[in-house]
């Protein structure tokens, strides 16, 4: 492995708007570089219960995607509404300069806004391999859920994205340290900002941390970078032998890719 630039962007989601979203973002990295470049949760639109109305159907937010990490030589992830089958899903896309991308459809969605009425849930927990490095995908809520990410000496390091609200910050922040500490990896937690159509309140709260529950991002004009550093996990993980102890688990409809 590599050591990897990564660099999220704490957007102010434009409402249902896909192409003010695609250009906000298109400015905020117009001067930036990094390994990689991180986006909200249904970056494109906002979180939005009527996906009847915003949903993907022709890939556009894909289609954009590959453009953008084309031009920037930058892989480029975050998560959109998708229609699929007559079904729609949250699926968040990994997406690499050369065009080849991997999605993970949101596991665990979440009841309390409805969104399990209106969205499918994902049935497969997916690790991309990208430069060398093994990244869990994951979406916002899934991040109550530790059994789900739980490491399996199968991945270096997870990203969340999230449209995670003022009203339960502490919990965001405490549970993204905790995955860290726990699966012994990189997690770098990408949050919206600003206020949705909903009127809900999104604070400034995207983190990174290393497996020692450090946090080691920095931000600089909504722009949240890390590094992370393969042989700095390397040695705390020979060092700190944890993930050797861990209880073995089986999950039902579960399916783990490698890419």
């Amino acid at each position: 492995m590599n050591d990897l630039i990564i660099s999220g962007l704490n957007l102010n989601i434009a409402w249902k708007s896909k192409s003010e979203n695609f250009n906000q973002i298109e400015q905020a990295f117009k001067k930036i570089s990094a390994d990689l470049f991180i986006l909200p949760e249904m970056f494109s639109t906002g979180f939005y219960m009527k996906p009847e109305e915003i949903a993907d159907r022709n890939e556009e937010t894909l289609e954009w995607m590959k453009r953008f990490a084309k031009e920037k030589n930058t892989a480029v992830c975050g998560s959109a509404s998708v229609c699929e089958n007559e079904q729609y899903v949250n699926r968040f896309y990994f997406v690499e300069p050369s065009g080849k991308y991997s999605f993970y459809d949101k596991r665990h969605l979440f009841s309390y806004s409805g969104e399990d009425e209106k969205y499918s849930a994902g049935k497969e927990k997916v690790i991309v391999n990208y430069k060398g490095w093994r990244i869990l995908l994951q979406v916002c809520y899934d991040l109550r859920f530790p059994v789900f990410a739980r490491n399996n000496d199968d991945y270096d390091a997870i990203l969340y994205v999230a449209n995670w609200p003022k009203s339960r910050i502490d919990a965001w922040q405490t549970l993204l340290k905790a995955r860290a500490i726990e699966n012994q990896a990189y997690v770098f937690g990408l949050n919206r900002i600003g206020i949705d159509g909903n009127h809900l309140e999104y604070p400034e709260s995207s983190y990174c941390y290393f497996a020692d529950g450090e946090e080691i991002s920095t931000t600089n004009n909504n722009i949240v970078s890390a590094l992370f550093e393969a042989e700095k996990l390397e040695k705390f993980r020979t060092k700190f032998p944890f993930l050797s102890d861990r209880d073995e688990f089986v999950l039902k409809q579960q399916v783990l890719i490698n890419i």
